[in-house]
């Protein structure tokens, strides 16, 4: 039996590629901490610390976002649940790194400015993005099998 194939439907492909291309933007920001932890940036203990948290953010953000849209497609997620699935730890990976950084602008900045309402913006998006995915991942696990696996399809997969 040939292995299932995955395709991506137009929408989580356009997510998706979007998401590869913001990889660059992490990578600026990891070439920004390298300068910070030389000593070539001046910055305060608390601009460091949210530098890193920022860039943190939106290397792992980014991967469980890809994860989440080829999930939301294996799942055949669809309708309202299905954007806020695609495009709730999208959005988080752009707010919350956002927030980080923005938060922290200025010569000598030791506590978050006003923008700090994007992390927080973000982290309200990244919850009801992995919530609506994890809720519709355990519903469709309630729903009958049309194809159930039998246990000599199962020793052949082994």
């Amino acid at each position: 039996m040939p292995a299932p194939t995955l395709a991506l439907s137009k929408k989580s492909q356009r997510i998706a590629g979007l998401l590869l291309l913001s990889i660059v933007g992490v990578e600026a920001g990891g070439y920004y901490m390298t300068k910070v932890a030389r000593g070539q940036e001046q910055v305060t203990e608390f601009q460091e610390n949210f530098s890193r948290a920022g860039h943190a953010h939106a290397g792992v953000l980014v991967t469980l976002a890809l994860i989440m849209v080829v999930v939301a497609d294996a799942t055949s997620l669809r309708g309202p649940l299905g954007y806020i699935a695609r495009l709730g730890v999208p959005l988080a990976a752009i707010l919350m790194p956002a927030g980080f950084f923005l938060s922290s602008t200025g010569a000598g900045t030791t506590e978050p400015n006003g923008a700090i309402v994007l992390l927080w913006l973000g982290a309200v998006s990244l919850a009801v993005g992995v919530v609506s995915l994890g809720l519709a991942l355990v519903a469709s696990g309630f729903r009958r099998d049309p194809n159930p696996a039998t246990p000599e399809s199962n020793a052949t997969h082994s």
